[in-house]
Protein backbone atom coordinates (compact mmCIF):
# COMPACT_ATOMS: atom_id res chain seq x y z
CA UNK A 1 0.00 0.00 0.00
CA UNK A 2 2.80 2.30 0.94
CA UNK A 3 4.54 1.59 -2.35
CA UNK A 4 1.31 2.30 -4.28
CA UNK A 5 0.89 5.72 -2.59
CA UNK A 6 4.49 6.53 -3.38
CA UNK A 7 3.89 5.55 -7.03
CA UNK A 8 0.78 7.77 -7.26
CA UNK A 9 2.60 10.70 -5.64
CA UNK A 10 5.44 10.23 -8.13
CA UNK A 11 3.04 10.31 -11.08
CA UNK A 12 1.32 13.44 -9.74
CA UNK A 13 4.67 15.12 -9.12
CA UNK A 14 5.79 14.28 -12.63
CA UNK A 15 2.62 15.75 -14.12
CA UNK A 16 3.01 18.97 -12.13
CA UNK A 17 6.68 19.18 -13.06
CA UNK A 18 5.84 18.78 -16.76
CA UNK A 19 3.11 21.41 -16.49
CA UNK A 20 5.46 23.79 -14.72
CA UNK A 21 8.10 23.25 -17.39
CA UNK A 22 5.56 23.96 -20.14
CA UNK A 23 4.31 27.09 -18.43
CA UNK A 24 7.82 28.38 -17.84
CA UNK A 25 8.50 27.97 -21.55
CA UNK A 26 5.14 29.34 -22.71
CA UNK A 27 4.85 32.38 -20.46
CA UNK A 28 7.45 35.03 -19.68
CA UNK A 29 8.18 35.76 -16.03
CA UNK A 30 6.91 39.32 -16.33
CA UNK A 31 6.29 41.97 -18.88
CA UNK A 32 6.15 43.91 -20.97
CA UNK A 33 9.52 45.42 -20.17
CA UNK A 34 12.87 46.32 -21.67
CA UNK A 35 15.27 43.40 -21.14
CA UNK A 36 18.32 44.94 -22.85
CA UNK A 37 19.29 48.16 -24.64
CA UNK A 38 22.04 48.83 -27.18
CA UNK A 39 23.09 52.26 -28.53
CA UNK A 40 24.95 53.24 -31.72
CA UNK A 41 28.12 55.19 -30.99
CA UNK A 42 29.01 58.45 -32.75
CA UNK A 43 30.38 58.13 -36.30
CA UNK A 44 30.56 61.10 -38.67
CA UNK A 45 28.92 60.51 -42.05
CA UNK A 46 32.06 61.46 -43.97
CA UNK A 47 34.09 58.84 -42.08
CA UNK A 48 31.35 56.22 -42.43
CA UNK A 49 30.96 56.53 -46.19
CA UNK A 50 34.57 57.27 -47.18
CA UNK A 51 35.37 53.63 -48.02
CA UNK A 52 31.98 52.48 -49.28
CA UNK A 53 30.22 54.79 -51.72
CA UNK A 54 32.35 57.82 -52.50
CA UNK A 55 33.54 60.80 -50.52
CA UNK A 56 31.22 63.27 -48.81
CA UNK A 57 32.33 66.87 -49.36
CA UNK A 58 30.80 68.24 -46.17
CA UNK A 59 28.78 66.13 -43.73
CA UNK A 60 27.81 69.30 -41.80
CA UNK A 61 28.67 67.59 -38.54
CA UNK A 62 25.92 65.02 -39.02
CA UNK A 63 26.45 61.61 -37.42
CA UNK A 64 25.50 58.26 -38.89
CA UNK A 65 21.87 57.60 -38.09
CA UNK A 66 18.56 56.22 -39.32
CA UNK A 67 20.02 52.72 -39.39
CA UNK A 68 16.85 51.72 -37.55
CA UNK A 69 14.67 52.04 -40.64
CA UNK A 70 14.34 48.26 -40.31
CA UNK A 71 15.74 45.33 -38.38
CA UNK A 72 16.30 41.75 -39.63
CA UNK A 73 17.35 38.72 -37.61
CA UNK A 74 17.43 35.54 -39.68
CA UNK A 75 16.95 31.98 -38.38
CA UNK A 76 20.65 31.24 -38.81
CA UNK A 77 21.98 34.52 -37.42
CA UNK A 78 24.10 34.44 -34.28
CA UNK A 79 22.74 35.78 -30.98
CA UNK A 80 22.73 39.58 -31.01
CA UNK A 81 23.44 39.73 -34.74
CA UNK A 82 21.18 41.87 -36.95
CA UNK A 83 20.95 43.43 -40.38
CA UNK A 84 19.80 47.05 -40.56
CA UNK A 85 19.24 49.60 -43.33
CA UNK A 86 19.50 53.36 -43.57
CA UNK A 87 16.90 55.47 -45.31
CA UNK A 88 17.67 57.96 -48.11
CA UNK A 89 19.86 60.10 -45.89
CA UNK A 90 19.62 63.30 -43.85
CA UNK A 91 16.71 65.44 -44.98
CA UNK A 92 14.34 68.06 -43.67
CA UNK A 93 11.94 70.80 -44.66
CA UNK A 94 12.31 74.57 -44.73
CA UNK A 95 9.48 76.94 -45.54
CA UNK A 96 10.36 79.56 -48.16
CA UNK A 97 7.71 82.08 -49.26
CA UNK A 98 5.00 79.86 -47.82
CA UNK A 99 6.31 76.74 -49.62
CA UNK A 100 7.81 73.72 -47.86
CA UNK A 101 11.06 72.70 -49.54
CA UNK A 102 12.66 69.29 -49.05
CA UNK A 103 16.31 69.72 -48.10
CA UNK A 104 19.21 67.26 -48.40
CA UNK A 105 22.11 68.62 -46.30
CA UNK A 106 24.42 65.78 -47.42
CA UNK A 107 23.41 65.08 -51.04
CA UNK A 108 26.26 62.59 -51.58
CA UNK A 109 24.89 60.22 -48.93
CA UNK A 110 24.11 56.77 -50.28
CA UNK A 111 21.72 54.30 -48.60
CA UNK A 112 23.44 51.26 -47.11
CA UNK A 113 22.79 47.89 -45.52
CA UNK A 114 24.64 47.19 -42.28
CA UNK A 115 25.44 44.02 -40.39
CA UNK A 116 25.63 44.85 -36.69
CA UNK A 117 26.29 43.14 -33.39
CA UNK A 118 24.37 44.15 -30.27
CA UNK A 119 26.63 43.53 -27.29
CA UNK A 120 27.80 45.19 -24.08
CA UNK A 121 25.21 47.95 -24.44
CA UNK A 122 26.44 49.04 -27.88
CA UNK A 123 25.53 48.55 -31.53
CA UNK A 124 28.78 47.60 -33.25
CA UNK A 125 28.95 47.81 -37.05
CA UNK A 126 30.43 44.58 -38.43
CA UNK A 127 29.92 45.13 -42.17
CA UNK A 128 28.66 47.91 -44.45
CA UNK A 129 27.17 47.20 -47.88
CA UNK A 130 26.34 50.31 -49.95
CA UNK A 131 23.36 49.91 -52.30
CA UNK A 132 24.63 50.30 -55.87
CA UNK A 133 23.29 50.32 -59.43
CA UNK A 134 24.03 47.52 -61.89
CA UNK A 135 27.21 49.30 -63.05
CA UNK A 136 28.39 49.76 -59.46
CA UNK A 137 27.49 53.41 -58.95
CA UNK A 138 25.74 54.71 -55.80
CA UNK A 139 21.96 54.70 -56.16
CA UNK A 140 21.81 57.88 -54.01
CA UNK A 141 18.84 58.97 -51.94
CA UNK A 142 17.65 61.58 -54.44
CA UNK A 143 13.99 61.71 -55.54
CA UNK A 144 13.24 60.03 -58.89
CA UNK A 145 10.90 62.09 -60.99
CA UNK A 146 10.21 65.80 -61.45
CA UNK A 147 6.56 66.65 -60.93
CA UNK A 148 5.86 63.45 -58.99
CA UNK A 149 8.43 63.64 -56.20
CA UNK A 150 9.55 66.59 -54.11
CA UNK A 151 12.24 68.82 -55.59
CA UNK A 152 15.55 68.27 -53.71
CA UNK A 153 17.23 71.36 -52.26
CA UNK A 154 20.48 72.00 -50.39
CA UNK A 155 20.54 72.48 -46.60
CA UNK A 156 19.55 76.16 -46.91
CA UNK A 157 16.69 75.42 -49.36
CA UNK A 158 18.30 77.68 -51.96
CA UNK A 159 20.06 75.43 -54.49
CA UNK A 160 18.31 72.53 -56.23
CA UNK A 161 19.79 69.13 -57.02
CA UNK A 162 19.04 66.91 -60.01
CA UNK A 163 16.45 64.15 -59.82
CA UNK A 164 17.82 60.62 -60.11
CA UNK A 165 15.78 57.65 -61.41
CA UNK A 166 18.12 55.32 -59.47
CA UNK A 167 17.48 57.02 -56.13
CA UNK A 168 15.74 55.09 -53.36
CA UNK A 169 14.26 55.87 -49.96
CA UNK A 170 14.95 52.50 -48.37
CA UNK A 171 12.82 51.49 -45.39
CA UNK A 172 12.18 47.72 -45.22
CA UNK A 173 14.77 44.92 -45.29
CA UNK A 174 14.98 41.12 -45.30
CA UNK A 175 17.91 38.83 -46.07
CA UNK A 176 17.65 35.39 -47.66
CA UNK A 177 19.51 32.27 -46.55
CA UNK A 178 21.73 32.64 -49.65
CA UNK A 179 22.84 36.12 -48.56
CA UNK A 180 20.82 38.24 -50.99
CA UNK A 181 18.57 41.10 -49.87
CA UNK A 182 15.11 42.49 -50.57
CA UNK A 183 14.43 46.14 -49.78
CA UNK A 184 11.13 48.05 -49.73
CA UNK A 185 11.24 51.77 -50.44
CA UNK A 186 8.98 54.80 -50.48
CA UNK A 187 9.55 56.73 -53.71
CA UNK A 188 7.89 54.24 -56.08
CA UNK A 189 6.72 52.76 -53.88
CA UNK A 190 8.86 49.83 -54.94
CA UNK A 191 10.51 46.55 -54.03
CA UNK A 192 14.18 45.95 -54.84
CA UNK A 193 16.04 42.68 -55.30
CA UNK A 194 19.67 43.23 -54.26
CA UNK A 195 22.55 40.77 -54.44
CA UNK A 196 24.91 40.10 -51.56
CA UNK A 197 27.37 42.73 -52.84
CA UNK A 198 24.73 45.47 -52.73
CA UNK A 199 23.95 45.72 -56.45
CA UNK A 200 20.30 46.23 -57.41
CA UNK A 201 19.22 43.45 -59.76
CA UNK A 202 15.58 44.50 -60.23
CA UNK A 203 13.20 47.16 -59.01
CA UNK A 204 9.51 46.22 -58.96
CA UNK A 205 7.17 49.21 -59.33
CA UNK A 206 3.44 49.88 -59.82
CA UNK A 207 2.14 49.32 -63.34
CA UNK A 208 2.51 52.39 -65.49
CA UNK A 209 5.30 53.96 -63.43
CA UNK A 210 8.29 54.83 -65.62
CA UNK A 211 11.83 55.31 -64.36
CA UNK A 212 13.58 56.21 -67.60
CA UNK A 213 17.35 56.07 -67.28
CA UNK A 214 17.49 53.68 -64.33
CA UNK A 215 20.71 51.66 -64.20
CA UNK A 216 19.00 48.37 -63.37
CA UNK A 217 15.95 46.44 -64.56
CA UNK A 218 12.60 48.05 -63.72
CA UNK A 219 9.64 45.65 -63.66
CA UNK A 220 5.99 46.79 -63.48
CA UNK A 221 4.77 44.09 -61.10
CA UNK A 222 2.69 45.93 -58.48
CA UNK A 223 -0.93 47.14 -58.69
CA UNK A 224 -1.25 50.41 -60.58
CA UNK A 225 -3.23 52.04 -57.79
CA UNK A 226 -0.15 51.97 -55.52
CA UNK A 227 1.32 54.79 -57.60
CA UNK A 228 -1.15 56.96 -55.64
CA UNK A 229 1.06 56.65 -52.56
CA UNK A 230 1.38 59.68 -50.35
CA UNK A 231 4.75 61.45 -50.69
CA UNK A 232 7.23 59.99 -48.15
CA UNK A 233 4.64 57.36 -47.18
CA UNK A 234 5.28 54.48 -49.58
CA UNK A 235 6.36 50.97 -48.52
CA UNK A 236 7.71 51.03 -44.99
CA UNK A 237 7.30 47.44 -43.77
CA UNK A 238 8.76 44.27 -45.34
CA UNK A 239 8.65 40.66 -44.15
CA UNK A 240 9.53 37.28 -45.65
CA UNK A 241 7.87 33.92 -45.08
CA UNK A 242 10.01 31.35 -43.30
CA UNK A 243 10.16 29.18 -46.43
CA UNK A 244 11.39 32.25 -48.38
CA UNK A 245 8.64 31.92 -50.97
CA UNK A 246 6.67 35.08 -50.17
CA UNK A 247 7.35 38.70 -49.33
CA UNK A 248 4.88 40.93 -47.50
CA UNK A 249 4.91 44.68 -48.16
CA UNK A 250 3.09 47.14 -45.93
CA UNK A 251 2.09 50.58 -47.16
CA UNK A 252 2.95 53.13 -44.49
CA UNK A 253 -0.12 55.33 -44.98
CA UNK A 254 -3.38 55.30 -46.91
CA UNK A 255 -3.21 55.92 -50.65
CA UNK A 256 -4.26 59.35 -51.89
CA UNK A 257 -7.25 57.69 -53.47
CA UNK A 258 -9.09 59.31 -55.09
CA UNK A 259 -7.35 62.47 -53.84
CA UNK A 260 -5.14 63.92 -51.13
CA UNK A 261 -8.04 65.19 -49.04
CA UNK A 262 -9.46 61.67 -48.80
CA UNK A 263 -6.11 59.99 -48.14
CA UNK A 264 -5.04 62.36 -45.39
CA UNK A 265 -7.99 61.45 -43.17
CA UNK A 266 -8.37 57.80 -44.20
CA UNK A 267 -7.97 54.89 -41.77
CA UNK A 268 -7.39 52.28 -44.51
CA UNK A 269 -4.01 51.12 -45.73
CA UNK A 270 -2.91 48.00 -47.63
CA UNK A 271 -0.56 45.02 -47.37
CA UNK A 272 0.69 43.21 -50.49
CA UNK A 273 1.92 39.64 -50.94
CA UNK A 274 4.66 39.10 -53.54
CA UNK A 275 5.58 35.66 -54.88
CA UNK A 276 9.36 35.43 -55.21
CA UNK A 277 9.50 32.61 -57.78
CA UNK A 278 7.08 34.16 -60.28
CA UNK A 279 7.96 37.78 -59.42
CA UNK A 280 4.28 38.62 -59.24
CA UNK A 281 1.93 40.19 -56.73
CA UNK A 282 -0.42 37.44 -55.52
CA UNK A 283 -2.28 39.05 -52.64
CA UNK A 284 -3.60 42.35 -51.28
CA UNK A 285 -5.31 42.96 -47.96
CA UNK A 286 -7.00 45.91 -46.30
CA UNK A 287 -5.66 47.00 -42.91
CA UNK A 288 -7.61 49.47 -40.77
CA UNK A 289 -5.78 51.80 -38.42
CA UNK A 290 -7.07 52.41 -34.93
CA UNK A 291 -8.90 55.69 -34.47
CA UNK A 292 -6.12 58.23 -33.95
CA UNK A 293 -7.90 59.97 -31.07
CA UNK A 294 -7.94 56.71 -29.10
CA UNK A 295 -4.52 55.47 -30.20
CA UNK A 296 -2.55 58.63 -29.33
CA UNK A 297 -4.82 61.32 -27.85
CA UNK A 298 -1.94 63.82 -27.64
CA UNK A 299 -1.31 63.57 -31.40
CA UNK A 300 -4.72 62.80 -32.81
CA UNK A 301 -4.45 63.93 -36.45
CA UNK A 302 -5.48 60.95 -38.64
CA UNK A 303 -2.39 61.20 -40.86
CA UNK A 304 -0.13 60.54 -37.85
CA UNK A 305 -1.12 56.85 -38.04
CA UNK A 306 1.38 54.62 -39.86
CA UNK A 307 2.63 51.07 -40.35
CA UNK A 308 6.42 51.07 -39.99
CA UNK A 309 7.45 47.43 -39.70
CA UNK A 310 6.13 43.90 -40.09
CA UNK A 311 7.48 40.44 -39.27
CA UNK A 312 6.24 36.98 -40.27
CA UNK A 313 5.38 34.78 -37.28
CA UNK A 314 3.60 31.99 -39.17
CA UNK A 315 2.26 31.05 -42.60
CA UNK A 316 0.58 34.30 -43.76
CA UNK A 317 0.53 35.55 -40.15
CA UNK A 318 2.20 38.89 -39.45
CA UNK A 319 3.25 41.01 -36.52
CA UNK A 320 2.49 44.65 -37.41
CA UNK A 321 4.05 47.79 -35.93
CA UNK A 322 1.26 50.40 -35.96
CA UNK A 323 2.38 53.76 -34.67
CA UNK A 324 2.48 57.51 -34.51
CA UNK A 325 5.89 59.09 -33.95
CA UNK A 326 5.26 58.89 -30.20
CA UNK A 327 3.21 55.73 -29.57
CA UNK A 328 3.69 52.25 -31.05
CA UNK A 329 1.63 49.07 -30.67
CA UNK A 330 2.22 45.61 -32.12
CA UNK A 331 -0.71 43.70 -33.59
CA UNK A 332 -1.11 40.17 -34.93
CA UNK A 333 -2.99 39.67 -38.22
CA UNK A 334 -3.80 36.47 -40.11
CA UNK A 335 -4.08 36.96 -43.87
CA UNK A 336 -5.75 33.56 -44.30
CA UNK A 337 -8.76 34.82 -42.34
CA UNK A 338 -9.20 37.92 -44.55
CA UNK A 339 -10.29 38.55 -48.15
CA UNK A 340 -7.70 38.88 -50.91
CA UNK A 341 -8.82 42.03 -52.77
CA UNK A 342 -6.09 41.93 -55.44
CA UNK A 343 -7.57 42.71 -58.85
CA UNK A 344 -10.96 43.58 -57.36
CA UNK A 345 -12.83 46.86 -57.79
CA UNK A 346 -10.85 48.23 -54.87
CA UNK A 347 -7.79 48.32 -57.15
CA UNK A 348 -9.70 50.45 -59.67
CA UNK A 349 -9.08 54.16 -59.21
CA UNK A 350 -12.55 54.85 -60.61
CA UNK A 351 -14.36 52.97 -57.83
CA UNK A 352 -16.55 55.31 -55.82
CA UNK A 353 -16.51 55.48 -52.91
CA UNK A 354 -12.87 54.39 -52.82
CA UNK A 355 -11.58 52.01 -50.18
CA UNK A 356 -9.75 54.92 -48.56
CA UNK A 357 -13.00 56.87 -48.30
CA UNK A 358 -14.62 54.23 -46.08
CA UNK A 359 -14.37 54.77 -42.35
CA UNK A 360 -15.88 51.37 -41.56
CA UNK A 361 -15.19 48.31 -43.75
CA UNK A 362 -17.92 46.15 -42.21
CA UNK A 363 -20.26 46.87 -45.11
CA UNK A 364 -17.66 46.82 -47.90
CA UNK A 365 -18.50 43.27 -49.01
CA UNK A 366 -15.19 41.72 -47.99
CA UNK A 367 -13.34 40.82 -44.81
CA UNK A 368 -10.46 43.10 -43.82
CA UNK A 369 -7.59 41.99 -41.61
CA UNK A 370 -8.63 41.40 -38.03
CA UNK A 371 -6.15 42.70 -35.47
CA UNK A 372 -5.17 41.23 -32.11
CA UNK A 373 -3.02 43.45 -29.91
CA UNK A 374 0.21 41.83 -28.76
CA UNK A 375 1.82 44.67 -26.83
CA UNK A 376 1.52 48.42 -26.28
CA UNK A 377 5.10 49.63 -26.59
CA UNK A 378 4.04 53.13 -25.63
CA UNK A 379 3.27 51.89 -22.15
CA UNK A 380 6.84 50.72 -21.48
CA UNK A 381 9.21 53.22 -19.82
CA UNK A 382 12.27 54.13 -21.88
CA UNK A 383 10.85 53.38 -25.33
CA UNK A 384 12.20 55.93 -27.87
CA UNK A 385 10.09 57.70 -30.49
CA UNK A 386 9.64 56.46 -34.08
CA UNK A 387 9.83 52.67 -33.69
CA UNK A 388 10.49 51.56 -37.28
CA UNK A 389 11.99 48.07 -37.00
CA UNK A 390 10.96 44.81 -35.33
CA UNK A 391 12.52 41.36 -35.27
CA UNK A 392 11.21 38.27 -33.49
CA UNK A 393 13.81 36.69 -31.20
CA UNK A 394 11.65 33.96 -29.66
CA UNK A 395 8.05 33.49 -28.55
CA UNK A 396 8.57 35.72 -25.52
CA UNK A 397 10.91 38.35 -26.95
CA UNK A 398 11.03 40.85 -29.79
CA UNK A 399 13.75 43.30 -30.72
CA UNK A 400 12.77 46.80 -31.81
CA UNK A 401 14.72 49.76 -33.15
CA UNK A 402 14.06 53.45 -33.72
CA UNK A 403 14.77 55.83 -36.57
CA UNK A 404 16.50 58.91 -35.17
CA UNK A 405 16.34 60.83 -38.51
CA UNK A 406 20.11 61.41 -38.31
CA UNK A 407 19.34 63.61 -35.30
CA UNK A 408 18.63 66.49 -37.68
CA UNK A 409 18.06 69.78 -35.86
CA UNK A 410 18.93 73.38 -36.65
CA UNK A 411 22.00 74.54 -38.58
CA UNK A 412 24.42 77.01 -37.04
CA UNK A 413 26.11 79.97 -38.76
CA UNK A 414 28.73 77.65 -40.25
CA UNK A 415 26.07 75.36 -41.69
CA UNK A 416 26.66 72.55 -39.20
CA UNK A 417 23.90 70.49 -37.65
CA UNK A 418 22.92 71.07 -34.03
CA UNK A 419 20.84 68.06 -33.00
CA UNK A 420 19.18 67.01 -29.78
CA UNK A 421 21.41 63.99 -29.22
CA UNK A 422 18.82 61.38 -30.22
CA UNK A 423 20.52 58.00 -30.74
CA UNK A 424 19.75 54.87 -32.72
CA UNK A 425 18.94 52.04 -30.32
CA UNK A 426 18.01 48.37 -30.35
CA UNK A 427 15.90 47.16 -27.45
CA UNK A 428 14.89 43.64 -26.45
CA UNK A 429 11.30 43.63 -25.23
CA UNK A 430 9.77 40.92 -23.07
CA UNK A 431 6.18 40.37 -24.18
CA UNK A 432 3.26 40.14 -21.76
CA UNK A 433 2.08 36.91 -23.44
CA UNK A 434 3.98 34.49 -25.72
CA UNK A 435 3.62 34.76 -29.47
CA UNK A 436 2.04 31.86 -31.32
CA UNK A 437 5.00 31.12 -33.57
CA UNK A 438 4.43 28.48 -36.25
CA UNK A 439 6.61 27.07 -39.03
CA UNK A 440 5.76 26.62 -42.74
CA UNK A 441 3.30 23.83 -41.94
CA UNK A 442 1.67 25.66 -39.06
CA UNK A 443 3.48 23.64 -36.38
CA UNK A 444 4.08 25.60 -33.19
CA UNK A 445 7.69 26.64 -32.57
CA UNK A 446 9.56 27.92 -29.54
CA UNK A 447 13.05 29.23 -29.03
CA UNK A 448 15.53 30.80 -26.67
CA UNK A 449 16.13 34.50 -26.37
CA UNK A 450 19.26 36.18 -27.75
CA UNK A 451 19.12 38.86 -25.07
CA UNK A 452 22.05 38.89 -22.69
Amino acid sequence: MRGRKFFVRSIVSAVFAAAAAFLSEAAPAAGPEVKAKYVLSDVHLADFQMKTAGAITNDRGILLGSIGSDLWHGPGDAPGEFWMVTDRGPNGQIKVNGENRRTFPVPEFNPAILKVKAESGAIRIVETIPILTRSGKPVTGMPNTKGRDETPYDYAAEKTFAFNPNGIDSEGLVRTSTGDFWVAEEYGPSLLKIDRTGKVLRRYVPKGLRLDGADYDVVEALPEIFAKRKINRGFEGLAMSRDEKKLYLALQSPLLNPDKKTGDVSRQTRILVFDIATEKTVGEYAYSFDASKEFDPAHSAPDEMKISAIAAIGPDVLLVDERTDWVAKLYRVDLKAATNILGSRWDDGKTSPALEALNDLSGAGFKPLEKTRVVDLGGIPGIPEKIEGIAVIDQNTVAICNDNDFDIGEFDAQGNNVGKGTKNTILFIQLPQPLQLTDNEGVRMSGRSDAK
